[in-house]
């Protein structure tokens, strides 16, 4: 609900701070006092469009503040976007407009765009006018005025159709992935065919690669090994001297004790060099290779390595890629049966989804006829009994199917008899389009909407009864939301639980627009104006009285 409205340089207005509660608000004035100034102040702090043209000459700028006693919904939308609100407190929206043209918006004091502004508005206000075409008149929101009029729940249609295009997308993502890999069938068995010849396995190159360094480094010492050998074994190696020196001291050795050590010295010595030559016999086993098995390992390093700069993997993941390859392929030649099933699933869901969108669309023909009969009992008391409202249902076309079904959605009115029927904007008058308008808000009244709703002459052009029948109306739509109607209607005044006269003064230097708020005596005096015109007579104000009684 709104609650407080500030105005600051805003064309007329130089300084205006009003409060409004809850029920029927009226705003009453001559033409050209400036009631349109006080909606479109109004519209600016929710987000329309910023016009200089709105900055009251000689200021800087101009400044909107409404404060609100926000729904829910609002909450929801609000801390969505990152702002915190803290339950029963006020939401204050304000707009500023720069003489050069420049503008922002905040959101409790907090910068915000206006965007989000007018996503927060369409939340709190409902602004009807005759030239508005938005709200009602726009056939963008038909279908969920009637779901909500028919307490119709699209749920079922909603899960069928995200069913739907998740088999779809399945679908889609299999054909390409099939596609793609059919362009590159040939490819795909070359290289399967490679890695399988090669058969690799997951750390072989670090084994291949030990094994060549150990045969390398083997083949680098083994001539080494060999020249030790020599210098050891045979009859001119160590050995042989110093088993002969041996079998010479050995004739010798009791004609001295030095003799005898020298002799158990060359024992041990050949003990040694015996264990010495049985060690490097044991190390040319160890580091005897093969010379072929030297040039196959290598040759096999070499393609791993190869294969693998090939593939743009290491060494270790040929063995993965070649799996990878290979179901790829496997799914290449058992696309089509794959893709024969997803294309089932898919019409499985297609046919689940038509008939949630069948049922939703009865649903939906059912609620029209109710809400064409509501519509039809408002249409006699405005005045409007030649007219004829449907609510009229056609086939969406396929680009437009989704969560909500397949049916479009459109109010249509025919004015006269035998006239065809056509969107409501079109063929309606000003006073006309207006009285629709109540119409449907009473006819959809259960379905809810905005907490606030703003009706702008919406008696323009009618009196007597149909004024009075409108503001029966206005009164019962009052009383489940705040409504504020901009009126020349003393039948629709008198119906009003707060009553604001606006009025356009002038200083002989500035011409400026007020709004005041009127007592009972002031209310009664108004409306009798209403009445009479310029000249208020005892009649006329006898007749506010009676307008105010019978209210």
């Amino acid at each position: 609900m709104l609650t407080a409205l500030s105005i600051r340089d805003v064309v007329l207005i130089e300084a205006l701070d009003l409060e409004f509660g809850p029920g029927l608000g009226v705003l009453t004035g001559e033409t050209g006092a400036g009631k349109s100034i006080l909606l479109d102040s109004l519209g600016l702090a929710l987000g329309a469009r910023a016009d200089s043209g709105l900055v009251r000459h000689g200021a800087a700028q101009a400044s909107v503040t409404a404060t609100f006693d926000p729904p829910a919904e609002t909450a929801r939308l609000l801390e969505a976007n990152g702002f915190e609100v803290e339950p029963g407190e006020p939401l204050i929206v304000r707009r500023i407009v720069k003489a050069d043209g420049g503008s922002r918006a905040f959101l409790n004091d907090q910068p915000t765009s206006a965007g989000l502004l007018r996503e927060i508005g369409a939340l709190l206000v409902e602004i009807h006018g005759q030239h508005d075409e938005r709200g009602l008149l726009a056939p963008a929101g038909h279908r969920s005025l009637l779901d909500a009029f028919g307490r119709i729940d699209t749920g079922a249609t909603a899960a069928a159709w995200a069913a739907r295009r998740g088999a779809e997308e399945t679908l889609a993502a299999a054909r390409a992935e099939i596609d793609t890999a059919a362009r590159d069938r040939e490819w795909l068995e070359h290289a399967v065919a490679e890695l399988d010849a090669l058969a690799p396995e997951p750390g072989e190159e670090q084994a291949l690669a030990d094994k060549r360094r150990a045969m390398q480094r083997a083949a680098r010492i083994a001539d080494d090994l060999g020249a030790i050998a020599g210098h050891l074994e045979g009859s001119e190696g160590a050995l042989a001297h110093l088993r002969q020196a041996a079998r010479v001291l050995e004739r010798v050795a009791d004609d001295h004790p030095a003799l005898a050590d020298a002799l158990a010295a060359i024992d041990r010595a050949l003990t040694e060099a015996g264990t010495a030559e049985e060690r490097l016999h044991d190390a040319r086993l160890a580091l005897a290779y093969d010379p072929r098995a030297l040039e196959e390992d290598e040759a096999r390093l070499f393609e791993l390595r190869g294969l693998a700069r090939k593939h743009r993997v290491q060494p270790d993941d040929l063995a993965a890629l070649a799996d990878e390859l290979r179901t790829r392929l496997s799914r290449l030649n058992a696309g089509e049966e794959g893709i024969a099933a997803l294309e089932a699933a898919v019409t499985r869901a297609s046919r689940a989804y038509d008939a949630a969108a069948a049922a939703l669309g009865e649903a939906r023909a059912a609620a029209a006829a109710r809400l064409d009969a509501a519509v039809a009992a408002e249409l006699a008391p405005l005045k409007l009994d030649a007219a004829r409202f449907r609510t009229a249902i056609t086939p969406a076309g396929p680009d437009s199917w989704g969560a909500a079904g397949k049916d479009r959605v459109e109010f249509e009115i025919a004015t006269n008899p035998g006239a065809p029927f056509a969107p409501l904007i079109r063929i309606a008058s000003g006073g006309e389009l207006s009285r629709f308008i109540l119409a449907l808000k009473v006819a959809l009244a259960a379905e809810g909407g905005a907490e606030t709703m703003v009706f702008d002459e919406i008696d323009r052009g009618v009196g007597g009864a149909v004024a009075s029948a409108i503001g029966d109306r206005l009164a019962r739509l009052a009383g489940r939301a705040q409504l504020l109607v901009v009126t020349h209607s003393p039948q629709v005044a008198a119906r009003g639980a707060a009553h604001l006269l606006i009025a356009k003064s002038h200083d002989g230097v500035v011409t400026r627009t007020g709004v005041t708020a009127l007592d009972e005596a002031a209310r009664r005096e108004e409306i009798a104006r209403m009445l009479s015109g310029a000249t208020i007579t005892d009649e006329a104000r006898a007749q506010a009285e009676r307008l105010l009684e019978a209210a």
